[in-house]
């Protein structure tokens, strides 16, 4: 453990692996199975894919919305200039990456903008593509 100097003095620090912070994401998240993100999809739920544009070469989830990781938040704050309406913190949103730890953080961070019906895919594209779904080119 290490410390921190704070305005308050000295602050113990812990250290977490970016697997630690992943594992307690989806922990804390609804982690979804294909056939369970298709169904909410036929329902009404967003489906936001998080990877960077570079990963979607090698496919897509017709019907998924593009925001990036890096992008996210902005594009989730109704209040942010980069804001997209698709996204509403009171509609059911769904987010999935290329296996699923970044897709749990990104679940977590919606929480704290205020969504409230956040759920992502676990096992992400990769079990999308497993699962035999639909998988359409950018």
């Amino acid at each position: 453990m290490r410390r921190r100097r704070t305005d308050h003095g000295v602050q113990a620090v812990s250290n977490k692996t970016a697997s630690q912070l992943v594992a307690e994401a989806k922990a804390s998240v609804e982690n979804l199975t294909p056939d369970q993100v298709q169904a909410e999809m036929a329902a009404g739920a967003l489906l936001v894919d998080v990877r960077d544009a570079a990963e979607r070469t090698g496919g897509v989830i017709p019907g998924a919305l593009h925001a990036s990781r890096g992008m996210l938040e902005f594009h989730a704050d109704p209040t942010s200039p980069l804001h997209k309406p698709e996204l509403d913190p009171n509609r059911r949103v769904i987010l999935h990456c290329a296996s699923g730890g970044r897709s749990a953080l990104a679940a977590m961070t919606l929480r704290q903008l205020g969504y409230s019906d956040v759920a992502h895919l676990d096992g992400g594209f990769k079990a999308w593509v497993a699962a035999g779904k639909p998988v359409a080119r950018p």
